[in-house]
């Protein structure tokens, strides 16, 4: 007994004593059909084996101890696995389709609060899908650690994941009939600039005048006037609260302080410090983007393309993949003053400079008065057809809807051409298109229908210049193609 026990000991001590990121534990999901990687931490220049499915590979860490290396392509299994790192044993690991969901609050917003929650959690039982929720803060610096575990959906355990990852998820899921890992980087309120790496953003020449634009708003700010006016709105809270207490009614919402709001957003590059950069370079199929409101006032829209265009460059080069990158074009929502419609054009443009990418029309689907939209199901149900046409390569009716692609004038009117054409129709009155002038003023204009081309006039206007379609922020959208998918929004 004595010698077994010593042989025991001897074989755990071989074993190199690692640190590996959360996203490696129980219940993980691996990417299939691409080299895995696998990193760490160890002691300086100790060799670390990892092993799993008969495959087994041994590296050498660096004098700081850092170390990585890259698994051969696995096969999807829906058998759970044990992998082994070092002195670490990770138990019931899948291996199917991993998808990166990151972005703002609606990226966030939980199955329990999205439509027929009930209904969502009786389905729920799919215990070869599983979810990661990267539940570290922003930081100054890249981070390699973060924190999160996997967890298996259930019936119990749905309330709590991603809505729109979710939603996704289960689509691809239902077609594949394959493991599926989610993992969720995503904070509320929070601007793209937060997501992208602070090297990538300082580089990038066409972000300077977005840079100068927000510093010269920032020194607008009066922080002692903005200080007064939290605290005075928080004893006027106090006092209706209690007053809410005794007639025994619920509260109203605690005032938020815009100084720690603007500290919880991380600063530039912030997010991507503390909730991206532990997740690099897990294999990943690709990922997905749902966020823009809180790029939608102030100086920032005109810069919406190129920050998409460069955080997708930016997320690619630091996995070394050019997985495919799809994102959730803003909604409609009743928001007057804002730039609601001019992001959602940089998000249209940026289909042109974002290779292997997609985009969800969600201009049908908002809710006037939430920003949060509860259907959440068409978000991902969109999605996922980009994802199973595109990616996967089925059979799908469409992966998005039209696309303005052309417009032409002849005999005074514009003739417009689309992608995603096919089958194109009106849901009503085909409405909500304009016509401009030399003048610039718009006007009003018909539309009609032919084949897979829309006829815009106006008699108004002899000479058209330009025309737009549901160019409002909470616009009626009226123009679809045969697979059920709206139109995006455009100017030309």
């Amino acid at each position: 007994m004595k010698i077994l026990a010593t042989f025991l000991l001897l074989s755990l001590s071989a074993r190199a004593a690692v640190t590996l990121p959360a996203v490696f534990s129980d219940h993980m999901v691996l990417q299939s059909g691409k080299p895995v990687a696998v990193w760490g931490t160890a002691d300086a220049n100790s060799e670390v084996t990892v092993a799993i499915a008969g495959q087994k590979k041994t590296t050498k860490a660096d004098a700081n101890g850092k170390w990585s290396l890259k698994l051969d392509a696995l096969t999807a299994s829906a058998e759970p696995q044990t992998l082994t790192i070092g002195d670490k044993t990770i138990n019931d690991v899948l291996v199917g389709e991993v998808w990166l969901g990151s972005g703002q609050s609606n990226m966030g917003l939980q199955v329990q609060g999205a439509n027929d929650y009930e209904g969502s959690k009786a389905a729920a039982n799919v215990p070869l899908m599983r979810v990661f929720t990267e539940s570290s803060p922003s930081a100054t610096t890249a981070q390699a650690v973060g924190k999160g575990s996997w967890v298996i959906c259930s019936p119990e355990t749905v309330g709590r994941f991603s809505a729109t990852l979710y939603f996704f998820g289960r689509n691809v899921y239902d077609v594949l009939k394959q493991p599926v890992g989610l993992i969720n980087s995503s904070v509320g309120g929070t601007p793209i600039e937060s997501w992208i790496s602070p090297k990538a953003q300082k580089a990038s020449a066409e972000l300077k005048p977005f840079f100068e634009a927000v510093k010269k708003e920032a020194a607008g700010i009066d922080e002692a006037k903005e200080k007064a006016l939290y605290e005075r709105q928080v004893a006027k809270w106090a006092e209706e609260a209690k007053k809410a207490k005794a007639a025994g009614t619920a509260a109203p919402r605690k005032p938020r302080d815009p100084a720690e709001l603007r500290k919880r957003k991380g600063d530039v590059g912030g997010l991507f410090n503390g909730k991206i950069s532990p997740l690099i370079p897990y294999a990943i199929r690709g990922a997905i983007w749902y966020q823009g409101e809180a790029n939608s006032h102030g100086p920032k829209p005109p810069f919406y393309q190129a920050q998409l265009t460069l955080l997708a460059k930016d997320w690619r080069t630091r996995w070394d993949d050019d997985f495919p990158f799809a994102w959730v074009q803003l909604p409609n929502f009743t928001r007057e003053g804002e730039g609601w419609p001019e992001v959602r054009e940089q998000m249209l443009n940026a289909l042109s400079t974002i290779p292997n990418s997609g985009m969800a029309i969600t201009i049908d689907i908002g809710d006037p008065k939430n920003i949060h939209p509860t259907n959440k199901q068409e978000v991902g149900r969109r999605l996922a057809q980009w994802a199973l046409g595109e990616v996967y390569h089925k059979d799908v009716p469409d992966t998005s809807g039209p696309l303005i692609d052309k417009a032409t004038v002849k005999d005074g009117a514009f003739v417009l051409t689309f992608t995603h054409a096919k089958g194109l129709n009106a849901k009503g009155d085909l409405a909500g298109f304009e016509i401009a002038g030399a003048d610039g003023q718009w006007q009003h204009a018909d539309a009609k229908i032919e084949g897979e081309t829309v006829i815009v006039s106006c008699k108004a206007v002899a000479e058209p210049k330009q025309v737009r379609y549901a160019w409002k922020d909470n616009p009626v959208a009226t123009l679809f193609n045969g697979a059920g998918m709206p139109a995006s929004p455009f100017r030309k």
